[in-house]
């Protein structure tokens, strides 16, 4: 049987670990997840998480090693859950304004999994404090939160990933249609509004913007195809989609155009969503590591 002591601490660890998943499963800028069945799977998936972190040291001290196997069973719901997760945002591909792509779908995955592990880490810490202090309970149960909150806070720091907003400025761009061509500052975009009607949509209607880089070397990330591809989607995701939509990059200076014709015609908001598009970890490379090893290479 539990002591009032082992079951305080289950409870306090296991509703701290869950909060780690509730907050950290909110909607952002990308305004996904959405919908309450998505926040419900991932509660319920972040619930478990943290009960399995609640009851690994109080199993570690009964001597029940057959419990902490359950840990490796939760790794592998973990990694079912980024599966889950990537499937479904694959099935929606054809059903989204453009492709969200490959490199952006599997970055939303790694993250929803690793999230589940913020529950896990924080349940576990929570119970481990608890079990170390040799004070009163409710002394142990504050103490315990504190050092809950404060690892909720490391940890959301730690994971927390740069935007584009953060390498590159963007502007609003000024659109130039010469025959069939669209240009956008200067750069040419496309040659296939051949027809009047396309023509005037496009001159009444058309936004769009210009990426600038603030270094040169961050143009290794924004040239990269799934990265613009996925400024795009968020881009026809904020505004809607009436039609047309491309991205273009200028190979001298390393702008990049993000241009459009779409439901709400707001200027700002096509920024917000640009500069707030987060960078791919797939494409994200450290500048300062490239090059110590083109150093220590020669």
């Amino acid at each position: 049987m539990l002591n009032i002591n082992d079951l305080t601490m289950i409870i306090t660890a296991t509703i701290m670990g869950t909060l780690a998943r509730i907050f950290t499963l909110k909607e952002d800028i990308r305004q996904y997840p959405s919908y309450p069945n998505g926040y419900l799977i991932h509660i319920v998936i972040g619930f478990v998480a943290a009960g399995l972190g609640a009851v690994a040291i109080p199993a570690l001290l009964s001597k029940n090693y057959i419990a902490i196997t359950f840990l490796v069973l939760a790794v592998q719901q973990f990694r079912d859950v980024r599966k889950m997760e990537k499937d479904s945002l694959l099935s929606l591909e054809e059903t989204e304004y453009t492709y969200r792509g490959n490199a952006y779908i599997d970055g939303i995955a790694k993250t929803f999994e690793a999230r589940n592990y913020f529950a896990l880490i924080v349940a576990l810490s929570v119970s481990f404090v608890i079990q170390i202090l040799k004070s009163k309970l409710w002394l142990e149960v504050v103490i315990s939160i504190i050092v809950g909150i404060v690892i909720i806070f490391l940890l959301t720091r730690f994971s927390k990933g740069k935007s584009v907003g953060d390498i590159a400025d963007v502007k609003p761009g000024k659109i130039e249609i010469k025959d069939s061509e669209l240009y956008v500052d200067g750069i040419f975009v496309s040659n296939i509004l051949g027809s009047d009607n396309a023509r005037k949509l496009y001159k009444e209607e058309g936004i769009a913007v210009v990426i600038y880089p603030k270094e040169d070397h961050f143009r290794v990330t924004l040239d990269h195809y799934g990265q613009r591809q996925a400024i795009l989607f968020e881009a026809t995701r904020a505004l809607g989609l009436k039609r047309y939509h491309f991205t273009r990059k200028d190979y001298e200076k390393g702008r990049i155009v993000v241009t459009l014709v779409p439901i709400i015609s707001d200027i700002n908001r096509l920024i917000d969503s640009v500069k707030n598009t987060p960078l791919l970890e797939s494409v994200q490379k450290s500048h300062s590591v490239m090059k110590t090893n083109l150093l220590r290479s020669e």
